[in-house]
């Protein structure tokens, strides 16, 4: 397989995936032809054609310069060739400039079960790399249940069809409210893409889906950095949304993407980042394991460098300069114990917490703000 001598066509899309509550862009997910499709006709090497898609998804993104993070689809079929198509994806998305921690592997297909174990295997190697990983698909696909908790996974991407028709029929609506419960229970986000119209995006939000994608919310030509268009939510929706708080809900519940880079980067680098996206509330500084070494906040980082001669005596040297250390808390920690320990730092009260693995490597980030709206009730 060969998946690396690739071109990257000349047309690509990118669908931003939108943070509902914040109306900010938390990642990008790229295209550079048509998105697998679980029940696609079979191509002579249709594993080959997956990975050049999708590593050709990654090499797009870094044309445009982007550094959020990245939603990568590949078939379930493709991950059961096992180490072959994993260092070929491995080293096709390094060389495209992306960490691990920076995309998200979101499978699909029909997940046969003949390929169970070993679609499996490659999920839990694909995490122990740092990778988050998806199930997408969901509602639709024949994606067996305990699949999700054999894979812990980051998110579960709903189909298309199924997210679009839940605002006109109960019986959908009833499926993605308990697919919502569940995500919930087991500490994981629920994507919910192809939504066409506002009343699209808020019936979803009501269900209690936060992470949406589609055209209601952003045209066929967006690129990383343009608006997105998000519906205003009224106050009383908002207090019918599903909390699960009586659940005691844990950090990974609330973990976004992280906008990562290396902790050798310059402030001017940072600044670029910054400026191309508004959204972004800080940057987390990783060493070559992933792990966080400093955190740059948004506002300290910018106030400093617009200072008299700011620019000029931070600009080319590094970021870490103007950065705080990272304030970090295990996946695994309630909410509740998140924000008590939030709140022990006055001068860095709402800033950004990095939510780490096992390994102390970077899994994303939880803002502050998030806790206490839905801690608050």
């Amino acid at each position: 397989m060969s998946a690396l001598e690739l071109l990257v066509p000349a047309r690509a899309v990118f669908h931003p995936v939108v943070d509902l509550d914040t109306g900010s862009v938390i990642a990008v997910e790229p295209h550079t032809g048509p998105p697998p499709e679980p029940h696609a006709p079979v191509r002579p090497d249709p594993a080959a054609d997956d990975l050049r898609r999708a590593v050709g998804a990654a090499r797009a993104a870094a044309d445009l310069g982007t550094h959020l993070p990245l939603t990568i689809g590949l078939r379930a079929e493709t991950l059961a060739y096992g180490e072959t198509v994993l260092g070929e994806l491995h080293q096709g998305l390094a060389d495209a400039g992306r960490r691990p921690s920076e995309v998200i592997i979101c499978v699909t297909g029909g997940f046969p079960p003949a390929q169970r174990q070993a679609v499996t295997a490659a999920l839990h190697k694909l995490r122990r790399a740092g990778y988050p990983v998806g199930l997408g698909g969901l509602g639709v696909a024949h994606a067996p249940l305990d699949l999700l908790l054999d894979i812990a996974p980051y998110l579960i991407r709903l189909d298309p069809d199924l997210s679009r028709r839940t605002s006109s029929d109960p019986r959908r609506s009833a499926l993605v409210t308990a697919l919502v419960d569940l995500a919930h229970r087991i500490g994981t986000h629920v994507l919910a893409p192809g939504l066409e119209t506002e009343a699209h995006v808020l019936h979803t939000r009501e269900l209690g889906v936060r992470l949406v994608q589609g055209s209601a919310l952003a045209p066929p030509e967006w690129r990383p950095g343009m608006r997105v268009t998000v519906p205003v939510i009224a106050r009383e929706d908002r207090e019918r949304t599903p909390r699960n708080i009586d659940l005691g809900p844990r950090v990974s519940e609330f973990t976004l993407p992280a906008v990562t880079m290396p902790h050798t980067a310059t402030a001017d680098d940072v600044l670029g980042a910054l400026n191309a996206e508004a959204g972004t509330t800080s940057i987390v500084l990783v060493d070559e394991q992933q792990r966080p070494r400093a955190t740059v906040h948004r506002t300290r980082f910018l106030l400093k460098l617009s200072g008299a001669y700011g620019h000029a005596l931070h600009a080319h040297k590094p970021a870490t300069r103007l950065a705080d250390g990272p304030r970090l808390v295990p996946r695994t920690v309630p909410a509740i114990a998140a924000l008590r320990a939030a709140g022990r730092e006055d001068e860095r009260v709402y800033d950004d917490l990095v939510v780490t693995d096992e390994v102390g490597r970077c899994l994303g980030i939880v803002r502050v703000g998030d806790l206490i709206r839905s801690l608050s009730g």
